[in-house]
């Protein structure tokens, strides 16, 4: 069973976003240079969830969708779908296919779906799904890229100056090190001295301590020795990256993020629950609907829910909040 000390999905969706160009140039390098980086992407999160609601299958870990511009003379953008894959799961390569063609649908414009596995299991790669019947084939092809393959490669990606090869060494580090707080501890420190080192402007040093801190949680006295330390770096380094507010904010950050991860979480599952149970009353919904369920508040869920049984039609229930 998973624990809280190896969730991973918050520091690795706001790596994405903040290092989206660098995420791309390190892990499939080939697709990164058939996009226009001097164009702005664009990530639409809350659209995938409206596409995908209904089409679950099996756990997400990270999933994003961003628009980017291709690098080919005109104006010409299309759709990535990212997937970061933390366990192995059986449905994984059909969930790719699926969410690929209802992209598609929804858009009518190319679709590039992409996965990271983050998962343990060496051997496990799924690249492709599809199916043949009848002289029709339908198949979907997509790159993967294996965070285990790295894992002889520690050296060469603490030396890195892309953002993902050090949270991949960083990831590598915190799987290697489940239930060694010790280990874990000493690892978390060469990390924070190697990014140190780099001498990278501040606001980087600080989003890549909080991926860091995210990943290689450890109890609260080890953490006020990484302080410590942390202290000694910077005055070795003559450099203050990290103030005693930053760290305030920083912890509180570490816990409302938590939090707000559950409630998220608690949400999303009411939201798929009312939309099972307005279904069974008014049949398949239409889009104008499935969007409002995900971008519902709490409050109106339950407004909405209390409504089910006595509205008579879809739209009347929608009116009651």
């Amino acid at each position: 069973m998973e624990s809280a000390n190896d969730r991973y999905d918050s520091p690795w969706k706001e790596a994405i976003e903040q290092y989206f160009s660098e995420f791309m140039s390190f892990y499939f390098p080939d697709a990164y240079a058939q996009i226009d980086w001097a164009k702005e992407h664009i990530f639409l999160d809350k659209e995938l969830r409206a596409v995908v609601q209904d089409a679950e299958l099996g756990t997400r870990y990270v999933d994003k969708l961003v628009r980017v511009t291709e690098l080919c003379g005109i104006e010409s953008w299309i759709y990535i779908h990212v997937e970061v894959q933390g366990k192995r799961q059986s449905e994984f390569a059909e969930r790719m296919f699926v969410y690929n063609y209802r992209i598609f649908d929804r858009y009518k414009r190319p679709v590039a779906s992409l996965a990271v596995l983050a998962d343990e299991h060496k051997m496990w790669k799924p690249a492709s799904y599809g199916f043949s019947v009848l002289g029709c084939r339908h198949t979907l092809e997509f790159p993967v890229a294996k965070l285990t393959d790295y894992e002889d490669k520690l050296d060469e990606l603490l030396a890195s100056d892309n953002a993902f090869g050090w949270i991949t060494a960083a990831h590598i580090l915190t799987q290697k090190t489940k239930t060694q707080d010790e280990e874990r501890y000493n690892a978390k420190l060469s990390l924070l001295r190697i990014l140190y080192e780099r001498h990278w402007e501040k606001q980087r040093v600080i989003n890549l301590f909080n991926v860091i801190d995210w990943l290689m949680q450890l109890p609260e006295w080890l953490n006020n020795k990484v302080w410590q330390e942390l202290e000694t770096i910077e005055e070795k380094e003559k450099v203050q990256y990290i103030s005693s507010v930053e760290r305030i904010g920083i912890a509180k950050g570490r816990v409302e993020g938590r939090v707000e991860g559950r409630v998220e979480g608690h949400v999303e599952g009411k939201s798929n629950l009312l939309q099972k149970l307005l279904e069974h009353r008014f049949g398949v919904l239409p889009e104008w609907a499935v969007e409002q369920l995900v971008r519902a508040k709490e409050e109106e869920l339950e407004a909405w829910g209390k409504a089910i049984f006595t509205a008579p039609t879809l739209e009347a229930v929608f009116r009651e909040h």
